[in-house]
């Protein structure tokens, strides 16, 4: 089955609350996984460090500072996932914020895509032997190469396809590396897709290239404050979303015998056409095209033999309209 991610990122915006309801809102809506960005502003940026330009309301170091929450906050909102039969995940974005999480025994790390290189973080969360998922979103091959000679070891390995443009558009996607990621690391992990389109076909379109994961931005309402909450999906469509992911898996991995026709034995009486006389035909009567018409139900002698019909001697009257049996005919 395909595991869903809810990911809440920033959009809580520092109420303690709002994490918790949106925490309900990703078992509400069907996830599998919950996940969240542990930030601690002096240990992950400077102050002057420059922001991107979605983020134009407040210095992200004053944010991060303001959104992020103590230690027992993170316990509770991990027994809280927890009770409500999600996996907690959330991304570190410096070393101590890794020994943070591992000290409420999280339950897996995400790896934003901002800090695949930032191979020191990755070293320490390879040494938690943690389940580990990784983004992609502005890194290429050689950088993903050089990040996964460390997690390899991990016991459980997502490599998720990612494009880090918010919102993103469908041209930006990347579906097709889905396909090369496949080849070159299924060996030692499976593949994700995070999406950061604002509609559907972009999770649809990565399950039927294989993605068995999928990450979507989970919102209570696209006016909260913060730079995810305008990017993410409210409940209503995620619920829809998640609904659609579910069955375009299962769509895939059902297959089907085009020879067993079984399920269709009733629909073929009443849709297929059998042989009728088109006329009354007497007995002793040689059978030609021109006494047969084709008409529903299929329950007599298929319209597929009407050729094994002609030429053969009828032995019953047989009126207009009537179905043609073996029995009428010598």
């Amino acid at each position: 089955m395909v595991k869903i991610i809810a990911e809440i990122g920033s959009v809580h915006d520092g109420s303690f609350g709002n994490a918790c309801k949106l925490i309900e809102a990703a078992a509400e809506v069907g996830a599998d996984v919950v996940k969240f960005q542990t930030h601690i502003a002096n240990e992950e940026t400077l102050k002057n460090a420059p922001s991107p330009s979605y983020f134009t309301d407040e210095d992200r170091y004053s944010y991060f500072e303001r959104t992020s929450f103590s230690l027992n906050q993170w316990a509770k909102l991990k027994e809280i996932a927890n009770k409500n039969n999600l996996s907690f995940l959330s991304s570190p974005f410096s070393i101590k914020a890794v020994d943070i999480l591992e000290s409420i025994n999280i339950d897996a790390f995400k790896i934003a895509s901002g800090e695949v290189t930032n191979l020191p973080l990755i070293e320490k969360i390879a040494s938690t032997k943690k389940e580990v998922y990784i983004s992609t979103g502005m890194s290429n091959f050689k950088e993903i190469d050089q990040a996964l000679n460390i997690l390899k070891s991990a016991p459980y390995l997502t490599v998720m396809q990612c494009s880090s443009i918010y919102p993103c558009p469908p041209e930006k996607v990347g579906i097709n590396v889905i396909e090369l990621m496949k080849s070159k690391y299924s060996n030692i992990a499976k593949i994700g897709f995070s999406d950061h389109t604002l509609g559907f076909a972009a999770g649809i379109s990565a399950i039927v290239k294989g993605a068995e994961v999928i990450e979507k931005h989970l919102t209570l309402s696209n006016m909260m404050y913060g730079s995810d909450a305008a990017n993410a999906m409210e409940v209503d469509k995620f619920k829809s979303f998640v609904k659609m992911i579910r069955e375009t898996s299962i769509i895939i991995n059902s297959k089907i015998d085009k020879n067993d026709i079984s399920d269709y034995k009733e629909m073929k009486k009443i849709f297929e056409k059998s042989i009728v006389a088109s006329r009354n035909i007497p007995i002793g009567k040689i059978i030609e095209i021109e006494d047969l018409n084709f008409k529903k139900p299929g329950t007599g002698i298929s319209a597929s033999k009407y050729k094994s019909v002609i030429n053969q001697k009828v032995k019953k009257q047989i009126q207009v309209d009537q179905l043609l049996s073996w029995d009428d005919l010598e």
